[in-house]
């Protein structure tokens, strides 16, 4: 019998301690160390693996959405800790690299920026 007691997902990066140091202290979440990888500790009780990979490409998909109250201030807190937000084409998004979906009614507001080792990742209000 398939008896399914938990799940979680991964995805690569090129440096490990590099990419550790920026989901711990740029993003302030709880990382720890595991055999080959380490845990991240999502809010809400998630979990999801990070490993090395010698020959890693970076994610051309969004591999992880941060839901937050205020984009805003996320955006703005971000841009101090020095990341920086992508910008795409064809996608409306303002100044600060915010797609403005609430007010279109085209979903939520959201802005994608990346990790060390390229792999896309957004903020997000709205949208449930």
């Amino acid at each position: 019998m398939f008896n399914i007691t938990g799940a979680f997902s991964g995805f690569s990066v090129n440096d490990l301690a590099k990419a550790k140091d920026f989901y711990t202290k740029t993003l302030g979440l709880q990382v720890e160390d595991g055999v080959g990888g380490v845990h991240i500790r999502l809010p809400g009780g998630g979990m999801v693996w990070m490993y090395p990979k010698p020959n890693h490409q970076p994610a051309t998909y969004t591999i992880l959405n941060f839901k937050v109250d205020d984009i805003d201030a996320a955006v703005d807190d971000l841009t101090g800790r020095g990341v920086s937000f992508e910008r795409y084409a064809g996608i409306p998004a303002d100044s600060k690299g915010i797609l403005r979906g609430i007010a279109s009614k085209r979903g939520p507001d959201i802005a994608w920026f990346k990790d060390p080792a390229g792999n896309i990742l957004s903020v997000l209000e709205g949208g449930d």
